[in-house]
């Protein structure tokens, strides 16, 4: 089920906000209603994985019982490794199987694994928990309370990537609150928003970039004009698309009373390669920060240390993007980029600010084709052809096309954030009332024309 689409908009999303209100004082129902619309939300996709969902929390909340009944470390190790492996299993297991036969001659026969949506979401918060709890910085929560953290619905299936300590204390804290109709109404608009950059940005840009991606995988050259032109759509598509769900996730939260963690603050506006983490996926980037570059020693290690700590997070981090070269390219490509960047600053040089900012889009832009392309072979030809190698062909561009795109640049770069203009807002004024419910009746329009795509990070 998607947030855009009209079963969710009209049925799901208002039987489950009733639900929810009208046990307001029950505490014990009220978030099992929320973790039981939840297992329904994520079921919707395929009922197959809410077992191996369920199966998960139960696992992870046994393990958790238990090394707090006998206090070994050892327990939590365990418990890491098999959250670990069923994410490795679901997907990376044809990957390294194939690049492991290929090394003696042996063709891979694929195997026929479906990936569940959000396992990586869902995974890495467990793991945090897991981690956090061998570092004697987490309590033992309650079966209930523990599996309503992990499967909240609004950041089950791509986040932002939520931590315990963020969610679950706010489970107790009284619903019915001062403050709560003005969160519900930066909930209302933020969800309103984050639809508008989903249906009316994000998937019009797709069909753009993916004629350009998909030509050069069929063999087929491709000009200097349209490769910038399909590079440009696809960059844009991926930053309306994934920072609309993460507004959609974080209004919802807040329709249901909760504050979850922004995760998009104008990435598009960095002036630095560093400076784009900070801003970008930004959850992401705090869980790889706290559970894996300072435990490399990246904080407090001498400069080769803090480098080595750098590749061997951002070589992670392209990894957990997906299980194929192009990847841990990208991912290397990035901890190479960010390991220069502290070099150069610490040699106390520095650019304008929009030299900075011209060079660090440039560096994203190239970096979001090797993200995007099939192989090295696509990437490639598109490497080529951006450098002007074969000339400065523009003649083939769709200017409609090329019209959007800047469109929604000067959107992404200059424009406010989501999270700025729902602070400014308030649905008690009429103004703004209005335009909001002249963006979900245009959304719902929209939606119910069978235009919704799915969402980018479904697939990772």
């Amino acid at each position: 089920m998607l947030f855009s689409s009209q079963a969710f908009l009209l049925l799901f999303l208002p039987l489950s906000l009733l639900a929810y209100y009208g046990f307001a004082k029950s505490y014990t129902v009220r978030i099992t209603v929320l973790t039981t619309v939840s297992l329904v939300f994520y079921g919707w996709w395929d009922p197959r994985f809410v077992p191996l969902l369920g199966g998960m929390i139960l696992m992870t909340w046994f393990i958790i019982r238990l090394y707090a009944r006998i206090r070994k470390a050892g327990v939590l190790v365990i418990g890491i490794g098999l959250n670990l492996a069923v994410l490795g299993l679901f997907k990376y297991a044809n990957f390294f199987a194939e690049n492991a036969l290929n090394a003696f001659g042996v063709e891979h026969q694929s195997w026929g694994i479906v990936l569940p949506l959000g396992i990586s979401f869902f995974t890495f918060q467990q793991v945090s928990y897991l981690v956090d709890c061998y570092r004697d910085r987490a309590p033992t929560y309650r079966l209930i309370e523990y599996a309503a953290f992990v499967s909240f619905f609004p950041q089950l299936i791509a986040g932002p990537i939520v931590r315990h300590n963020q969610l679950i204390p706010q489970f107790s804290e009284p619903l019915w609150r001062d403050g709560l109709v003005e969160q519900v109404s930066r909930g209302i608009i933020l969800l309103t928003l984050g639809l508008i950059k989903k249906v009316f940005f994000a998937d019009e840009l797709a069909p753009i970039a993916d004629v350009g991606f998909v030509a050069v995988a069929n063999g087929q050259s491709i000009a200097f004009g349209s490769a910038w032109l399909t590079a440009l759509a696809y960059s844009l598509q991926l930053y309306f698309d994934f920072s609309a769900y993460s507004d959609m996730a974080i209004g919802l939260g807040a329709m249901f009373g909760l504050k979850l963690p922004l995760n998009f603050n104008a990435p598009y506006q960095a002036v630095n390669i560093r400076d784009f983490w900070r801003r970008w996926h930004i959850t992401l980037s705090n869980f790889l920060r706290d559970y894996v570059y300072i435990p490399l020693g990246g904080s407090r290690g001498n400069l080769a240390q803090v480098y080595w700590a750098v590749m061997v997070t951002m070589l992670l981090c392209g990894l957990w993007h997906g299980a194929g070269w192009t990847f841990i390219a990208w991912g290397v490509l990035h901890g190479a980029a960010i390991c220069s960047n502290r070099a150069w600053e610490r040699i106390g040089r520095s650019l304008p600010a929009p030299g900075a900012w011209l060079l660090t889009m440039l560096f994203v832009i190239f970096g979001w084709v090797l993200f995007r392309a099939d192989n090295f072979i696509v990437a490639q030809s598109f490497f080529v052809a951006m450098s002007g190698v074969g000339g400065f062909d523009t003649g083939t561009l769709d200017w409609k096309d090329f019209s959007y795109v800047v469109v929604a640049s000067v959107a992404a770069v200059i424009g406010p954030t989501s999270f700025t203009l729902s602070r400014r807002a308030n649905l008690l004024k009429r103004r703004y009332a209005i335009a909001v419910a002249c963006g979900l009746v245009l959304v719902t329009l929209r939606v119910g024309q069978g235009r919704g795509l799915e969402f980018l990070y479904f697939q990772f």
